[in-house]
């Protein structure tokens, strides 16, 4: 059964032996994250952190303790969506997909299951009063400074919370958007809010300013894991973030609604900022920000949120991240993405194999793609399919390859990709969307991208001398030595 809050999901972990207790008094400015980057840039991406004694910003020990690193690798990452790898909820999202249909009442009947689970999924009122508001603080008492926020890099303008669930609705559907976007605090009541334009919250506050109305907002911070993960996953637009939390627990999500507004929240959040975004009000400067490029993203206008209400939960925990060069958490995160939404990928472009974005690509730089080629200039058909799917459209470089390459081993897609191009034959360039964060392009959110065709070559592609065979080891042979390998003396 998945872990319904935060709490349980650390006790999960410790029992495993994937957390550590820090008891020793550590900053929230920098010490933190100096301590979490160098666990999660070691071997399988190190341990979660639970900090005990956050240390604030005027010297004080925070009884709000802070954990960090929770998805910060793979055993991690399945124990997080209640799975032993990752791939099974894309097994399961690629059976409901299963366009096939099947002959013979048994056949049906036996189908039953699969879509009456999905009945089950959406979420539901929490009955009684959630224990995300346990603790209720208004007017005065309303001090972010409290909570153990971290300023994570040296150059950051202040601290900025990270893992927050931001809960918004778009005033001409009533669909709920749950989005996660950093937030740079500027006083005791009033962050940064960082919508990026891409993103569904930006395009909600839009549609509030061109009705001239405030636009309520909801930060949830913790919830149970898989609640937690949702809202970095690429949805499409309209598609509830607590619907999948849904599937990927296999329980509906309890929900409760706001003290402020009708927002539906997690009923087992940690802490909830409560407020609204004044869309008449001047944007206030925001960074920089030591961000998940490696780089400080420059300082930039953003809309103000202004924090009304904070309730909480008895014992909260306050949950962190931190970004910055790459592997780090986010790498774990970003993988689950891949693996699970490969299914809906496939749905629009069956000859897609595989495709893997690698840390050093940040996710946006750089995507490798394997595909089953059938016809000269299949490559460019799927580089441009793929640059017109969702947050996808942002991906700045990618490279395709045939089916039977591993694009999650970076060096052998290189590798192939590299001994099969002629540059200004296979190399395409294009413009179009890119990411707020991509310090190097042409204008902000705008700039070129590049396409690289590393499949083998066809006649009809202009290619008209024999293509040479890969080397490959006669398979009589490698049976043979992998039988007398361990007489050898040799280690693997």
């Amino acid at each position: 059964m998945a872990a319904k809050n935060l709490s349980e999901f650390l006790h999960d972990l410790e029992r495993h032996g994937e957390l550590v207790r820090v008891r020793e008094p550590v900053a929230v400015r920098l010490e933190m994250t100096e301590i979490a980057d160098r666990v999660m840039k070691s071997p399988g991406g190190g341990k979660a952190l639970l900090f005990e004694k956050p240390v604030l910003d005027d010297g004080s020990i925070s009884d709000i303790p802070v954990a960090i690193n929770l998805f910060g690798s793979w055993k991690r990452m399945a124990m997080a969506l209640g799975v032993d790898d990752v791939s099974e909820h894309a097994d399961r999202i690629a059976e409901l997909l299963q366009p096939e249909i099947p002959e013979g009442f048994w056949a049906k009947v036996q189908l039953l299951p699969r879509f009456a689970g999905l009945a089950k999924v959406p979420p539901r009122p929490y009955r009684g009063d959630p224990p995300c508001q346990e603790i209720v603080l208004q007017g005065d008492d309303v001090d972010l400074r409290r909570l153990p926020i971290l300023t994570c890099w040296p150059r950051d303008a202040g601290p900025f919370i990270t893992l927050p669930m931001v809960i918004t609705r778009d005033p001409e559907t009533g669909v709920q958007n749950v989005g996660c976007y950093r937030m740079q605090v500027t006083g005791p009541r009033t962050t940064m809010m960082h919508w990026q334009r891409h993103k569904g919250g930006a395009a909600h506050f839009r549609k509030y300013r061109e009705r001239g109305e405030r636009m309520p907002v909801v930060v949830a911070l913790g919830a149970d894991p898989a609640t937690m993960y949702t809202p970095t996953a690429p949805l499409p637009p309209g598609i509830d973030e607590y619907l999948l939390s849904g599937f990927l627990r296999r329980e509906p999500l309890l929900t409760a609604t706001a003290k402020t507004s009708d927002l539906r929240i997690p009923a087992e959040a940690e802490i909830v900022l409560e407020g609204y975004v004044d869309p008449s009000e001047p944007f206030g400067l925001e960074g920089p920000f030591g961000d998940h490029t490696g780089f400080y993203t420059p300082p930039d206008y953003f809309p103000v949120f202004h924090v009304t209400t904070i309730t909480m939960r008895r014992g909260a925990i306050y949950p962190a991240t931190i970004v910055g060069r790459p592997p780090m958490e986010d790498y774990y995160m970003g993988g689950a993405t891949e693996r699970i939404f490969l299914p809906l990928l496939r749905l629009t472009m069956p000859e897609i194999v595989d495709y893997h974005m690698p840390p050093e690509g940040i996710f946006h730089n750089l995507v490798f793609v394997s595909i089953r080629k059938e016809y000269p200039g299949h490559a460019f058909k799927v580089m441009n399919g793929l640059w017109g799917q969702g947050l996808m459209s942002l991906a700045k470089v990618i490279v395709v390859v045939d089916h039977f390459i591993d694009v999650r081993n970076p060096q052998e897609a290189w590798w192939y990709a590299l001994n099969n191009i002629d540059p200004e034959r296979d190399v395409r360039f294009t413009f179009g969307p890119a990411d707020d964060l991509d310090h190097a392009s042409r204008g902000p959110g705008f700039g070129s991208k590049m396409g690289i065709d590393g499949t083998r070559k066809w006649p009809e592609e202009g290619f008209t001398r024999p293509w040479p065979d890969l080397i490959e080891m006669d398979e009589a042979v490698k049976k043979k030595v992998d039988e007398l390998w361990p007489r050898l003396g040799i280690e693997r």
